[in-house]
């Protein structure tokens, strides 16, 4: 196992341990809103207190990026770590028992070792670059749809960014018309392990941040998928506009919504 894939998997099982903890007491539980529909809880913090210790220790001069603290830089700018503690925070909130944690290793840019860990069914999605990605220690393997028919789709609306509605309901119509039906459950990164496990054909979703695909995004490549934007390129890292399936998935879904998107959609 790569030495990083270990901490990385050790971190996400204790962050994850203590959310199911705190699970079982929501009264403990302290929400407030940090943003447009957008919380946070005392749980979020306490979990990335207890990840970004466990990484620390081991080493202390990488750089981490997370979603609660933001950047805390290392002497090496080139090893990254980038951790959501709590993927799905307001399914945690309104105890509906979905989400993850979330680390990802990008070494130069590239990413080379993910853990996507759920600790309400104890499933553990791991890769490592060129190796493959795994569930529980069993290879996974993207959907083997030719086409969206037939397909189950995941996403999520841009509850963040209303002001994309109207253009992503469009998307939605377009692609309802071509694919058998959808899931929407509030964590992208279980969906992109779900992609990557090909419990869903593809994935679809507007303005994410990279610690909410960070995980998931190697887990798909790794299991035969690909990622893109919304016109088939790589600025998802930047617009967080992203689309993600087996290849012939992931065309479909381009050539559907190709001419429903909006100019800032394109970006």
């Amino acid at each position: 196992m790569h030495p990083m894939l270990n901490i990385a998997v050790r971190a996400a099982r204790k962050g994850g341990n203590l959310i199911a903890k705190n699970y079982e007491t929501p009264d403990a539980v302290e929400a407030s809103q940090k943003g447009n529909n957008d919380f946070v809880t005392n749980v979020d913090r306490d979990a990335e207190r207890l990840i970004i210790d466990i990484i620390r220790k081991s080493y202390p001069q990488h750089t981490i990026i997370s979603e609660e603290c933001g950047e805390l830089s290392g002497e090496d700018q080139d090893v990254q770590w980038v951790i959501d503690p709590l993927d799905g925070t307001t399914n945690f909130i309104k105890r509906l028992p979905h989400f993850a944690v979330s680390i990802a290793v990008r070494i130069k840019g590239r990413t080379e070792v993910s853990v996507v860990y759920d600790p309400m069914r104890n499933e553990l999605f791991t890769a490592t670059r060129g190796q493959g990605a795994q569930l529980n220690g069993y290879r996974l393997r993207s959907s083997g749809a030719r086409d969206l028919e037939g397909t189950i789709l995941a996403t999520g609306f841009p509850f963040k960014a209303k002001q994309h509605a109207g253009a992503y309901m469009t998307i939605l119509g377009k692609l309802f018309n071509d694919c058998a039906d959808f899931r929407r459950t509030g964590s992208a990164a279980l969906d992109l392990a779900y992609v990557a496990a090909g419990r869903v054909d593809g994935f679809f979703e507007i303005g994410l941040k990279p610690w909410d695909f960070a995980g998931g995004e190697l887990l798909v490549r790794e299991a035969g998928g690909i990622v893109t934007d919304f016109v088939g390129g790589h600025n998802y890292l930047s617009s967080g506009n992203l689309i993600a399936g087996n290849p012939r998935v992931v065309k479909s879904i381009l050539s559907s919504i190709r001419e429903e998107l909006s100019e800032a959609l394109k970006r």
